[in-house]
């Protein structure tokens, strides 16, 4: 039984509470469908349920929230929240250990771990995955594991915020199925988040209404002025779930209550749901809410906010054939890994003319439309761009990967999917008119054009705010605005309707079909059947078949794979004196040529069958920063060292002799089984172990979000070109977004573990043992080899 007595919330910076006091009671197995628009506080009451509201927030609040009489913070695991994005909460490098997390927080013995993860992963239709890289999943089992890790700790309330919010029609409804019967099975009190209400609904008292073919979206409601109300807020997810046929996977009667909040984030609506929807549906539909049964809005009329361009009609601006782009995945320690993103595709794009492209989860759509834009290369065929230019006679094809970075961008724009990738100024009105600048568009014509998308997209109250602070549906309109102040000839949107409420999406869709009849080509990825009905042609993308070639073989491991972490950590750190060890050049360039001979041993690898490829050369890859600090070094001491080669050269070794074994070594170190070291053999304290090794499994994604952002500054025309001035510029400003980014990443994997009951996790316990290997010992001794070539050399070539 949850009981939440007067709940106010109010952020710090806010000047009216996100939660106004706030009272709902929810009976013991109840199924609440909680939903409202952008701003109402629905994740926010989440995070109250279970505890955790001033996680990753701080502010003023007042009220109570209790679960059985009691404070849900006081007892981890009492309730499980399932974020919307589900790699948010993912803290270990396998599936089975990730389940495990909230059952080590809660200190379980080791030894009774394993009864129910397995039922978790059971439940959730994970059982054959145990062993799987969380990275290797799809959306939907994604999305699955993160029910898993909640099931493992046996909640009694279970709060899920739009689980199927970002997956296609089949995973959406695959998800849908798997909740349902959980929450049955084991009696749970749920409170479920969703923009589209309908596929949960079925046919619960809903008569003949048709409730069931549409889905409650997100919107200003109590505040539904467009201009005003911060409207979408975050996944809509894939329209047309209705028709995955809810009905035919037994949700029908899921949902008991129907709970809705108004933009204030107070109480407006609570009961059965057809009667809510009855008394209310056209209140709600007015409001822009995706009330189910009414039909899709039409395109807002956006005649003459565009110039139009008559002579571009009817021409290819694009052309695909043949195309294939694989993606590569070279761990060092493991399988090289290709996977076909793309395969065999041929495509025209013609000017005044929307495409849809449209297939399931993993069929490429998004990769083709990179292609598109020249962001990835292709591995195979070609990608042909024409009509950069505006007047009658298109421009000489082109690849688009070779354009400089302002032809592309007035050629090519790009609304991705993670929208807050493409920010690159401090308010959202730069933010919209920074491309037309730096492709030359007149500053007045795009002024007028920007405060127009502003006003169109609700954004305007915003015009003055942090682009980065906006809600992710915000965003996602901004990128659509941003996209089209320049009128590109080609504009590629992935997912652009993610997130909207109706009146919004209507105005996404209106500004999408305004550039396209003003001449300019829209290629769109979506699983939203009512864009689709839109577009003009329509291309099915499957899943490409994987080569039989690229299919991961069982290759022999590394020496230093073979080893334990803390070792291979203890072999780093042995070196450390060196630097006070090596007085010249000489005595540097001998450890060194030990410390190079040991890292052949440590990355050979014995044995039968195939050799893992490519050691060496991705062992030299990650050297080369450290090359760069090393030349800096030399480079400093020779200038104020008195000039000297000598000097110079020898802390130039001294400073490589200390990299070089982390560079080998380092990257085999498996961050689960360092955190097991770490508290089990040196009984380091468990709270902060865990917060840096899950820290260190967000590591490998950063060069992923590097990729990302400079792809971004590259299209909206800003790239650095080929000027070393421009590199390091460009450098500086993508590390300061990195870092933002890194530092929103943290407020979420901080929320998501807490989730898990790390907050109260005093006296945690580990899934795993952390054992001592032969391979161990060997590879501290060589950590101490280097020390003693270090000693030698200076008995022996020193003075």
């Amino acid at each position: 039984m949850v009981d939440v007595e007067h709940l106010t919330w109010r952020p710090y910076g806010r000047t009216r509470p996100v939660l106004d006091d706030l009272s709902l009671h929810i009976r013991a197995g109840e199924r609440i469908l909680l939903v409202g628009p952008s701003g109402s506080g629905k994740s926010t009451l989440l995070r109250a349920v279970a505890g955790l509201l001033l996680t990753a927030d701080a502010g003023d609040v007042a009220g109570s929230i209790t679960v059985d009489g009691m404070d849900p913070a006081a007892v981890p695991g009492s309730v499980g929240l399932v974020l919307q994005d589900p790699g948010a909460g993912v803290v270990a490098s396998s599936v089975w250990r990730d389940v495990a997390f909230g059952l080590e927080n809660l200190g379980m013995p080791r030894g009774e771990m394993a009864a129910p993860i397995a039922r978790a992963l059971t439940e959730v239709g994970l059982s054959g995955a145990a062993e799987a890289n969380p990275d290797s999943l799809s959306g939907g089992e994604s999305q699955r594991l993160a029910l898993a890790g909640a099931l493992a700790m046996s909640p009694r309330v279970l709060l899920l915020d739009e689980p199927t919010a970002m997956l296609d029609p089949d995973n959406a409804a695959s998800v849908r199925a798997v909740v349902a019967q959980v929450v049955r099975e084991r009696e749970l009190t749920t409170v479920l988040v969703e923009h589209r209400l309908g596929p949960w609904l079925g046919d619960s008292g809903l008569g003949d209404s048709g409730l069931g073919d549409s889905g409650l979206g997100d919107s200003g409601l109590g505040d539904s002025g467009l201009g005003s109300s911060g409207l979408g807020d975050s996944g809509l997810g894939d329209s047309g779930l209705g028709s995955s046929g809810l009905g035919s996977s037994g949700l029908g009667d899921f949902v008991d209550r129907l709970v809705v909040l108004d933009g204030r984030g107070a109480l407006v609506a609570d009961g059965p749901p057809g009667e809510v929807l009855a008394e209310r549906g056209d209140e709600l539909a007015a409001a822009g809410i995706w009330v189910p049964g009414r039909p899709d809005p039409a395109p807002l009329d956006l005649t003459g906010l565009f110039d139009e361009c008559e002579t571009r009609s009817g021409r290819v601006v694009a052309s695909a054939r043949g195309l294939t782009v694989r993606r590569v995945s070279r761990p060092l320690s493991g399988v090289e890994r290709v996977t076909t993103a793309v395969a065999g595709v041929d495509l025209d794009v013609r000017a005044g003319r929307t495409v849809a492209l449209v297939g399931p989860s993993g069929s490429g759509k998004s990769t083709l439309l990179a292609a598109l834009g020249g962001l990835v290369a292709p591995s195979a065929g070609s990608v042909v761009l024409a009509g950069t230019g505006d007047g009658p006679h298109i421009d000489v094809p082109r690849h688009p990967d070779a354009l400089p970075s302002v032809d592309l961008a007035r050629a090519v724009a790009w609304v991705p999917q993670r929208a807050s990738s493409t920010i690159i100024r401090r308010t959202v009105r730069d933010e919209v008119t920074a491309t037309s600048e730096a492709v030359g568009t007149d500053p007045a014509v795009a002024r007028a054009r920007a405060d127009a998308l502003l006003d169109r997209l609700g954004l305007s109250h915003l015009a003055a705010a942090d682009p980065r602070h906006l809600s992710g549906g915000e965003q996602r309109r901004l990128a659509v605005a941003a996209a089209v102040v320049h009128q590109p000839v080609l504009v590629l949107a992935d997912e652009p309707t993610v997130g909207q409420d109706r009146l919004t999406w209507a105005a996404v869709v209106g500004i999408l079909d305004a550039v396209r009849t003003a001449g300019s080509a829209v290629v769109v990825a979506t699983h939203d059947d009512a864009v689709r009905a839109l577009a003009d042609d329509e291309r099915l993308l499957n899943p490409p078949e994987q080569r039989a070639a690229d299919r991961p073989e069982t290759t022999r491991t590394s020496l230093a794979a073979r080893c334990g972490p803390l070792s291979l950590l203890v072999a780093c750190l042995l070196v450390l004196p060196l630097p006070a060890l090596v007085d010249s050049w000489t005595e540097a360039l001998a450890v060194l040529s030990a410390e190079a001979a040991l890292g052949l041993v440590a990355l050979a690898a014995p044995g039968s069958g195939p050799r893992p490829r490519g050691r060496a050369r991705r062992t030299l890859v990650r050297l080369l920063p450290a090359l760069v600090g090393v030349l800096g070094v030399g480079w400093s001491t020779w200038l104020l060292g008195g000039r000297d080669v000598e000097i110079a050269v020898g802390a130039m070794l001294r400073v490589l002799s200390l990299v070089l074994p982390s560079v080998v070594l380092l990257p085999f170190v498996n961050p689960d089984a360092l955190g097991d070291h770490l508290t089990e053999r040196l009984h380091l304290p468990p709270r902060p172990v865990v917060a840096a090794t899950a820290a260190m499994q967000r590591l490998a994604s950063f060069g992923a979000l590097w990729s990302e952002l400079t792809q971004a500054r590259r299209i909206r025309g800003v790239g650095a070109g080929r000027s070393v001035v421009g590199r390091v510029r460009e450098a500086g400003t993508t590390t300061l977004a990195l870092l933002v980014g890194a530092l929103a990443q943290a407020g979420v994997l901080a929320l998501a573990m807490d989730a898990r009951g790390f907050a109260a996790a005093y006296r945690r316990t580990r899934a795993a043992d952390a054992p001592w290997h032969l391979a161990d010992t060997l590879a501290v001794l060589g950590g101490l080899l280097v020390v003693a070539a270090a000693v030698l050399a200076r008995l022996l070539i020193g003075p």
